[in-house]
């Protein structure tokens, strides 16, 4: 039979962000796939370089709408870790209550987005619908619904109210009546059945050969997660399971969200329920000593990296992200080997995709003077750039 490439992006329907798939397919069959990577270039890196970090949290929020409240809590937490602050333990807990609800929120767009990819709209509409009262929740925490700005160094801006914690313990109690529903709908409806069950597929060995994180890596039978084996802020103090499958496919990427966000549930309650009483935040220096940090979260795609460098001022050195997202592509190629054409947008959703937290701009020179840009000149360079292609 023929073989055909097959392109796919970076701007296509089944893309909710620019990223260039080619496939090699033989019939409906795909056989070969290349990622191409690097068409969302937002700089927030270097930018963070020219800035103190404090406002730098600003910007490593916004790496990410759906995880912000991740992504600041891994930088907040490297950067004291090179201070060797102590955190106050109410706001470890008010940290561990936004990231939870972070959690529950990220895994309902994504099972809207999933029965959105599989023509089940009837899910997306359901799913989002109860996701609005978990972003009410943290409305009524922060003030935002999608970037909490919860997050200092030292700490949290915000305390949590007994009226808050009530409001938000009654709209858990209805969220988790409607679990019981998702999980219904799941394991009985013929257009789910159809389209998940034993498509994208990835074994345990090869989730565990390409490093796979998060809940992609746990559907496949591999027991890992940080707030576990390497806990950070109150979960060490939270009891809490961490769910796995070994149904290894589409399906049980969907079975294992939906438990998360129940235990999630249990999770919020638990902290709602014994929250310390004391300060939600310490004082902190404006300069870090010189120093860096491998700081590590479980957002709700995975593990989340922060590289933090301190030179000795009151702004970093260098700051690098390996979002979960990155660890994950890897996993794409594999579940994508032999499956069908029509299964490309659904497998490639099967992640949990969010190629802005991935994309880097790297300017690779191999002559013999080395020049390092400024912020200025590569703000600059890009309006440069594309006015000539304009």
């Amino acid at each position: 039979m023929e073989e055909y490439n097959l392109p796919v992006g970076p701007q296509h329907p089944a893309l909710k962000e620019p990223e260039s798939f080619r496939f090699k397919v033989e019939g409906e069959i795909v056989t070969e796939i290349d990622v191409r990577l690097g068409y969302s270039h937002r700089g927030i890196e270097k930018a963070c370089e020219s800035r103190t970090y404090v406002q730098c949290l600003y910007l490593i929020e916004r790496i990410c709408g759906i995880c912000s409240h991740s992504h600041t809590s891994a930088f907040a937490q490297g950067v004291e870790t090179i201070l060797g602050l102590e955190v106050p333990r109410r706001a470890k807990y008010i940290r561990a209550i936004v990231g939870e609800l972070e959690r529950v929120h990220s895994h309902m767009l994504w099972l809207g987005v999933a029965g959105h990819q599989v023509g089940f709209d009837s899910l997306l509409m359901y799913a989002w619908r109860d996701r609005e009262v978990v972003q009410d929740a943290l409305e009524l925490i922060s003030g935002n619904r999608v970037n909490y700005a919860m997050n200092t160094i030292g700490g949290v801006r915000r305390d949590v109210t007994k009226e808050q914690a009530e409001g938000i313990l009654r709209v858990l109690g209805a969220l988790r009546e409607r679990l019981e529903f998702y999980s219904d709908v799941v394991r009985s409806e013929a257009t789910l059945l159809a389209r998940l069950n034993n498509v994208g597929r990835l074994s345990k060995e090869d989730a565990l050969r390409h490093c796979t994180v998060g809940p992609v890596a746990r559907a496949s039978g591999v027991d890992v997660d940080l707030r576990r084996d390497d806990p950070y802020g109150a979960y060490a103090e939270i009891p809490f399971r961490v769910i796995t499958s070994d149904r290894c496919d589409l399906m049980g990427r969907v079975i294992v969200k939906l438990q998360e966000i129940a235990e999630s549930v249990n999770i919020i309650e638990y902290a709602l329920t014994n929250l310390p009483e004391g300060p939600v935040s310490v004082r902190s220096p404006r300069r870090v000593k010189e120093g860096y940090v491998v700081s590590r979260y479980e957002a709700p795609r995975g593990e989340d990296l922060h590289f933090i460098v301190s030179d000795g001022s009151d702004h970093p050195a260098r700051v690098k992200v390996r979002a979960p997202t990155l660890a994950n592509i890897p996993a794409i190629v594999e579940t994508m080997k032999g499956s069908y054409i029509a299964d490309i947008p659904i497998i490639i959703a099967g992640i949990d995709p969010c190629f802005s937290c991935t994309d880097r701009a790297i300017v690779i020179d191999d002559g013999a003077d080395e020049h390092k840009m400024t912020w200025e000149e590569l703000r600059r360079y890009g309006v440069r750039w594309y006015r000539e292609r304009t």
